[in-house]
């Protein structure tokens, strides 16, 4: 089976190109994937969805794409507490995340509020800040009322 070629290269493909990686056609399929991806997968699902395109790409092949763009800067990798990485391009603005920790879900977010307040702490603290992660982990509400009642 060939490579699907998309006519126009993806962000990700364009990131890559900016930072002087040669593209294989396997390198290539993961940055498709990856642009493609709305959720943050690990590398696992980013195994599964590229091998749907390219039976040749191995797991190992995945693995070292994933800390090659990681390390370039073009992908970061959370952990989100669940001892595994999951990824989401870097080019998507700043935002942070809501993970229910009954579904593994990721929800992203932006608040100018806790924006604000941050700032506010740092300057306070003596600080600039050049950077933050912010990571929120919950359960819905309405399963944890319906879980009081049964109690």
């Amino acid at each position: 089976m060939s490579v699907r070629r998309a006519k126009h290269q993806t962000p990700l493909e364009c990131r890559c190109a900016e930072h002087g990686l040669r593209m294989t056609g396997q390198r290539r399929v993961v940055a498709q994937v990856l642009s493609a991806a709305t959720d943050h997968p690990d590398v696992e699902e980013v195994h599964r969805r590229a091998h749907a395109i390219d039976p040749r790409i191995s797991l190992s092949t995945v693995y070292r794409t994933l800390k090659l763009f990681s390390a370039k800067g073009i992908l970061e990798r959370h952990d989100f507490g669940l001892g595994r990485g999951r990824y989401e391009a870097t080019m998507r603005g700043h935002h942070d995340h809501l993970l229910d920790v009954d579904t593994g879900r990721v929800i992203e977010f932006s608040n100018a509020d806790i924006e604000s307040l941050q700032e506010r702490i740092a300057r306070e603290l003596g600080f600039e800040l050049v950077g933050h992660r912010l990571e929120l982990y919950g359960v819905p509400l309405a399963k944890k009322k319906t879980a009081g009642r049964k109690a």
